[in-house]
């Protein structure tokens, strides 16, 4: 089975011009740099997104030693959970989360 398809996954693939193009998150080629440029939102959304994901990040071992943190744990755990929704609720009331 594993030589079926290490046969089927390693055929010969056409080397065309088409094919050699770079193609990245549905943008096509276009004009310089300097002209396509983005908006405000999309760096901002970029931020909020990578900061809130790291917030999460940090939730996760908290989360699994929970039983053994005890009474402090579940208090710091909470603590930081109101932190992150102040902050989000706060992000929310800016109007930063509307897309422009």
């Amino acid at each position: 089975m594993i030589m079926g398809s290490f046969l089927f996954a390693t055929r010969p693939t056409s080397r065309t011009k088409q094919r050699m193009i770079p193609f990245e998150s549905g943008v096509s080629d276009g004009p310089p740099a300097q002209d396509r440029r983005f908006t405000v939102s999309f760096y901002l959304t970029a931020m909020l997104f990578i900061l809130f994901d790291i917030e999460i990040v940090f939730l996760y071992p908290l989360a699994i030693q929970l039983d053994a943190l005890g009474w402090f744990g579940l208090i710091e755990f909470l603590t930081f959970i109101a932190i992150l929704l102040v902050a989000y609720v706060y992000v929310w009331k800016k109007g930063a989360l509307e897309w422009h």
